[in-house]
């Protein structure tokens, strides 16, 4: 039983996991920029109006880009601790204005947007890890 809980694996695949916390948040991010980016700007702009967002237009426009950018620098490591910032901050806004009305689960419910605000701070406090452009850079 001890040797089934002190699994070395843990210590084995450490630089595996910011890779794939990175890898997988941004691919979240992208595919849903990406998705706001097909349906059309006009739509985003339009429901961040009815959310009381001023300068709707705006904010659509860096909310597409924060999601396509921010997913596409994370998925390589690049900038991972100021795009973390930023990308947490878009799901805190999420969270808080589309997601917590509806309850932790079901329709709209905020549990999946959740772990993506805390996948971001996560990266934030653990970094980009060993395979990422930013390790490359230091070196």
């Amino acid at each position: 039983m001890k040797k089934l809980l002190n699994c070395s694996c843990s210590k084995k695949m450490q630089d595996l996991a910011p890779l794939l916390l990175r890898v997988v948040t941004g691919a979240i991010f992208l595919v849903h920029g990406w998705q706001k980016y097909q349906g059309g700007l006009p739509g985003v702009e339009m429901f961040l109006g009815e959310l009381g967002f001023p300068a709707a237009a705006f904010f659509a426009f860096v909310l597409v880009a924060a999601e396509i950018g921010g997913g596409i620098l994370l998925i390589l490591g690049a900038f991972t601790h100021w795009v973390a910032k930023i990308l947490a901050v878009v799901a805190a806004v999420a969270l808080v204005l589309v997601h917590l009305p509806n309850g932790f689960t079901g329709a709209g419910g905020y549990e999946f947007i959740l772990l993506i605000l805390v996948s971001c701070i996560s990266l934030v406090i653990t970094g980009p890890g060993k395979w990422s452009v930013d390790a490359k850079r230091r070196k």
